[in-house]
């Protein structure tokens, strides 16, 4: 009964008297009590309802599909004066194209991005940010299977459940392709968190002299699983890793021997016409102290949100991840000292660089699982639209294993919530001056004679 009853559409009749009865029942109350029996639903949540934009400070929305004229993002809340300009952007997206390599889609796109507003004579001016690519190897015909029927794994189905119509051509925003507005948004972030670098310095102490040096906030990501091959964590020293190791190979993993492992298991399923799925582990090196919220705002929560939010996600490990549940309290605690230059540290790192939801300065680190590309030349029983079983083996161009472009698509989502995480932490904690005795300011105090005038 309940069922039926849910399933009927109010009425005019209905409506009518619903309002009558709410008006009576204001009448009735006293002037110190009204009573409102309309829904009233926060003006956040209607705005983001469409689920294209994240941040909260540095606001970005992509937009665009795979086989429609272009696709892109806008950038709002980026600092003014900022240097920048498409080449900051150009080189991130260059290794998210496609066709790079064999092991990659052989789509061909140059990628090539163009800034339409927010910035003037190379700097930023702090309105917001429109970057568009375009799209122009296009081939709609490809898909003309999938406008009938439903690509097992695939989002197809689940649009249609959602929308009532879909985008056939290319996947439309399930594409890979509007990932374009997030990397090219994480190269903006990424370009913020490398000029705040600049203002973060730490004392060193060397034959007690005292020197200055800045600190490198970096983001570095790279593939450590595909398919069954495992790259060993204590081959990779995250203290020392460099961006130059990670792409020194196609499958973008810094070991050359496990990578060629990666490379041939790649390639033995891409002849076959089918995939394979891999984990990005991704670190973060210096990030401040203190980015993140206690409770539902938690800088790991944060993370994985941004994170399986890109296409073909299937999983998130933070730090120690499952592994950690094997161990017992005193085993996995992460013992406290103070180090050389007076800071408070710790020996070692399960937390994964996060403790009770705020970083604590030591080297974020995290791990994400990518499923095998759900669009694979070989037959697969599915339905189609009008509900009739069918055998399907998808055309089109795609890759036979998504980690390789997948690293810069993490690297950027990561800036994305760090650069967020940095702007609420100045405006809600260094707005006025920190407690030195437990705080670290975000911006070096300048004495006068050093302030611009």
């Amino acid at each position: 009964m309940a069922s039926s009853l849910s399933t009927k559409p109010f009425s005019a009749d209905a409506l009518s008297a619903f309002a009558s009865l709410n008006s009576d029942l204001r009448s009735l109350s006293p002037a110190y009590l009204r009573l409102s029996l309309r829904p009233r639903l926060p003006k956040r949540l209607r705005i983001q309802a469409a689920g294209s934009t994240y941040g909260n400070h540095f606001r970005v929305t992509t937009y665009g599909e795979s086989h429609g004229g272009g696709v892109g993002c806008v950038i709002d809340g980026c600092p003014p004066r900022l240097p920048l300009s498409e080449a900051d952007m150009q080189v991130d997206l260059d290794r998210r194209r496609p066709g790079q390599s064999r092991i990659t889609t052989p789509r061909k796109e140059t990628d090539t991005c163009k800034i339409f507003s927010g910035v003037s004579e190379g700097i930023t001016t702090g309105t917001p940010i429109h970057v568009s690519v375009p799209n122009t190897d296009q081939r709609g015909h490809d898909y003309s299977e999938m406008a009938v029927a439903y690509r097992p794994s695939h989002a197809d189905a689940t649009y249609d459940m959602k929308y009532g119509v879909r985008s056939v051509q290319g996947g439309g925003r399930s594409s890979a392709r509007e990932t374009i507005g997030r990397v090219a948004s994480g190269a903006v972030a990424k370009k913020i968190l490398k000029e705040f670098s600049g203002t973060e310095m730490i004392k060193v102490s060397k034959a007690s002299k005292k020197e200055t040096f800045p600190l490198i906030f970096q983001i570095l990501a790279y593939v450590s699983q595909v398919h069954k091959i495992v790259l060993p964590e204590d081959l990779i020293d995250h203290d020392t890793l460099t961006l130059d190791q990670i792409e020194s190979n196609i499958v973008r993993c810094p070991d050359p021997e496990y990578a060629e492992k990666m490379i041939s298991a790649i390639d033995a399923v891409r002849v076959r016409g089918d995939s394979v799925g891999g984990v990005v582990t991704c670190i973060v090196r210096n990030c401040p102290r203190g980015l993140g919220s206690p409770v539902f705002d938690k800088l790991e929560a944060e993370l994985a949100k941004a994170a399986m939010s890109l296409p073909a996600t299937k999983g998130f490990q933070f730090g120690s991840g499952f592994a950690g549940t094997f161990l017992t309290g005193s085993e996995h605690n992460d013992e406290f000292y103070i180090d050389e230059h007076g800071n408070t540290r710790t020996r070692t790192n399960r937390s994964g660089g996060i403790q009770g939801g705020i970083s604590n300065g030591e080297i974020i680190n995290m791990r994400i699982a990518f499923k095998p590309t759900s669009t694979i030349g070989k037959k697969q029983k599915t339905v189609t639209r009008d509900k009739k079983e069918t055998e399907f083996i998808a055309r089109g161009r795609h890759d036979p294993c998504v980690v390789p472009r997948a690293v810069p698509m993490v690297e950027a989502m990561v800036a994305l919530v760090l650069v967020d995480q940095l702007m609420a932490q100045y405006a809600q904690c260094n707005l006025f001056p920190v407690n030195s005795d437990l705080q670290e300011p975000l911006v070096p105090i300048l004495r006068p004679e050093e302030a611009l005038l």
